[in-house]
């Protein structure tokens, strides 16, 4: 099973999506700043919870890179207020419930879990530059490295 990710080097799939607030978010309207658009299963289950704490930990790290990361997942907005509350996340999270923007990025696709076969998100994360051009793609995300993985790459923009 191979995804259809987005071509690099090309400016990134547009997208506009409700945050936990029910605010509509753009990739437009974050131009002029690097952004980590990272797709991940479903708000607080364990490795996700992990990864968010990771990328809340080190939230001043990505601001001084001039970088907004945005978690997007199909859950509803109440869902992902919820999870920022319970965490303490300091970031943006987005609502996919119709996964058009995991369709559009190529990350909605076939799973396997113990045997059985469904179709869901691909935990992967996507670096797009101020110039909304996609820069960098992680297809095999570590939820506990993932944060530091992340900003390795968006030092090299």
């Amino acid at each position: 099973m191979s995804l259809k990710l987005p071509t690099l080097n090309q400016p990134a799939p547009a997208f506009s999506a409700p945050d936990q607030h029910g605010n509509i978010v753009t990739l437009d309207s974050l131009r002029g700043r690097n952004v980590v658009l990272y797709f991940y299963p479903k708000a607080m289950t364990p490795g996700c919870t992990v990864q968010a704490c990771g990328i809340r930990d080190h939230h001043a790290e990505f601001a001084a890179l001039n970088t907004l990361v945005l978690g997007i997942s199909p859950d509803a907005p109440q869902r992902l207020q919820k999870f920022i509350e319970r965490d303490q996340l300091n970031f943006g999270l987005l609502s996919d419930e119709d996964h058009a923007i995991a369709d559009a990025y190529g990350v909605w696709a076939l799973k396997k879990f113990m045997g059985k076969e469904y179709e869901g998100i691909h935990r992967i994360t996507f670096i797009i530059d101020a110039q909304g051009v996609l820069r960098h793609i992680i297809e095999k995300v570590k939820t506990k490295t993932h944060h530091d993985d992340t900003l390795a790459l968006v030092k090299t923009l």
